[in-house]
């Protein structure tokens, strides 16, 4: 006969319908079953529109938080003439985003892992749209200045940014095979090269299709580069409008529904219909809820207690941190940097609005050459071998290269700006530097916070992660906007870089405390015994999905 008890230790809550052992030991196989048809399941139509849906949403980040980068240089030329922003206003519409996305990152994290990523993928991408598209028709009035409306609006987009990296890094690898799963999450993340790519090829084309208009007028609040600005940014939103239906229909992963809704019978349908196309009914008024490890804050603290899990976390995030701080301190300033060793700067005896035009055009042209000759063959050679090299050994790798590179370009930088053969080695080195952060932790620090921690607590703890990133984002741009001019216009640009250095030092040691995570199931990551997982039934529950 059935016997009750009260599990109140790790992680278990319930009052336990004690039927036989053998019960709770069928249930528990029935579950490494099920998670066995996902974990070895053959790349599928299934898993490519995964990749896509995903992907568009990261096409989308990159394009919005980069265009800034080139539209700041516009915005300066419609609202401030030849002298550009200000220190303080460039950093505020650069810095705004990022502040965004550490709350985004942090709220749609713990959102995820609380009420169910379904349930809130597509939600940051309405707000990522509507943000979008309210900065674009932003203006001036005697209450609020242009560059005001901006910052609240990059803000607000950010928070849509900030959910995406979460949602679409778990969504990703709790439906992947474990044998593909590294190189599924980078494809997915992959997209935002070609984001960056986007934003330069979008303003190279209305630089040019403006040219005409922008040299009939004059310099003062030209007409031609409002309306760039307002396309480059509003465009932003058009990937997004596309991929919300799709994201608003997909399913939620088995994972979810089988440790955090404990919902055993859904989770198996689901994955059956995912996977094997199949359709699978049942009576949801008959389904029961299955006891196993419920989130909570004290069961938190108990699992990262142990510091073979907060090493983890703690090194993740760390690691990520390390990174920000030159991935954004390049990828915001790359036109304040190009400029600074007059890389396609205009021809000094240009004035009026061929000066601007100039400007623009080498500044997307420039951008354009950094994401092909870096950004993107970085992503892709990633893809190549994350899952035959590891996730470890490629972060190692690009963390330790990067501080060659950085230390090289500090400490050498006024003699290679000295001439233009040198200028020319360091335009190179800077898209080496590119390369190697993206062929390194750029796309290790995103993926292995989506494998490595358990499944009630993996949306969180990647949140955690890039929210971490996103401090590093925000500290480099307020040292960056503070300490260029220090000595004259760019003086400190070369102390910058060796910044860089000290912290892609410091991301080599913090990888040391993360483990390898190729070819091992969510399940093995977790650190946490999978035998008796599941309790038995819980009593008297049912498990309705709402």
């Amino acid at each position: 006969m059935a016997t009750l008890e009260k599990r109140t230790s790790e992680g278990y809550d319930d009052e336990v319908d004690k039927a036989p052992v053998v019960a709770a030991y069928s249930l528990d196989e029935r579950r490494m079953a099920a998670l066995a048809e996902v974990d070895n399941a053959k790349f599928s139509r299934f898993h490519f529109k995964i990749c896509m849906v995903a992907g568009v949403g990261f096409f989308t980040d990159s394009y919005d938080i980069f265009a800034i980068n080139i539209a700041s240089i516009m915005l300066g030329y419609v609202y401030a003439g030849s002298a550009g922003l200000s220190a303080s206003q460039d950093l505020g519409v650069k810095v705004a985003t990022p502040v965004g996305t550490l709350v985004g990152q942090v709220l749609f994290g713990w959102l995820a892992d609380r009420v169910g990523r379904k349930r809130m993928y597509g939600f940051e991408l309405t707000i990522m749209i509507v943000a979008t598209f309210a900065q674009a028709l932003s203006g001036n009035a005697d209450a609020v200045n242009i560059i005001g409306a901006l910052v609240v609006w990059r803000f607000i987009m950010g928070v849509g940014v900030g959910g995406d990296y979460p949602l679409s890094a778990v969504i990703s690898s709790e439906f992947s095979s474990t044998h593909i799963r590294g190189r599924l999450i980078t494809a997915v993340f992959a997209f935002q090269g070609w984001g960056n790519f986007s934003a330069a090829l979008v303003s190279l084309i209305l630089v040019t299709a403006y040219k005409s208009q922008l040299l009939s007028e004059t310099t003062a609040n030209p007409i031609a580069i409002d309306y760039m600005w307002r396309l480059l940014i509003g465009l932003g939103c058009v990937p997004a409008v596309v991929a919300l239906y799709f994201r608003l229909t997909i399913p939620e992963t088995p994972r979810f529904t089988m440790d955090i809704e404990r919902n055993l019978e859904q989770a198996t349908a689901d994955i059956i219909g995912a996977l094997r196309h199949q359709d699978v009914h049942y009576d949801p008024d008959n389904i029961r809820r299955v006891a196993a490890p419920k989130a909570s804050w004290s069961d938190f603290s108990r699992h990262f207690g142990k510091w073979e899990n907060f090493k983890l976390l703690f090194g993740a995030a760390y690691s990520w941190f390390a990174l920000d701080i030159s991935y954004f301190g390049l990828g915001l300033n790359s036109a304040i940097i190009l400029s600074a060793v007059g890389f396609g700067s205009p021809d000094p005896k240009v004035t009026g609005t061929l000066k601007y035009y100039q400007n623009l055009y080498n500044v997307s042209v420039g951008n354009l050459i950094l994401s092909v000759a870096g950004l993107i063959p970085g992503y892709w050679a990633s893809f190549l071998v994350i899952d035959s090299w590891g996730r470890r050994p490629i972060q190692l790798m690009g963390f330790s290269i990067l501080t060659v590179i950085f230390t090289v370009m500090g400490f050498g930088y006024n003699a290679m700006i000295a001439t233009a053969a040198g200028t020319k080695v360091f335009i190179f080195l800077y898209c080496l530097a590119n390369f190697f952060q993206n062929f390194g932790p750029n796309v290790t620090t995103f993926v292995i916070p989506g494998e490595a921690f358990p499944t009630r607590y993996r949306s969180t703890g990647h949140g955690i992660c890039a929210a971490s990133g996103k401090v590093g984002a925000i500290v480099i741009q307020v040292v960056f906007a503070k300490l260029k001019n220090i000595g004259g216009t760019n003086a400190f640009l070369p102390h910058i870089l060796e910044i860089f250095a000290f912290f892609m030092i410091t991301g080599v040691c913090s990888t040391l405390l993360l483990p390898e995570t190729k070819s091992k199931s969510l399940e093995e990551l977790s650190n946490e015994n999978q035998d008796g997982f599941v309790q038995g039934y819980a009593r008297n529950s049912t498990n309705q999905r709402a």
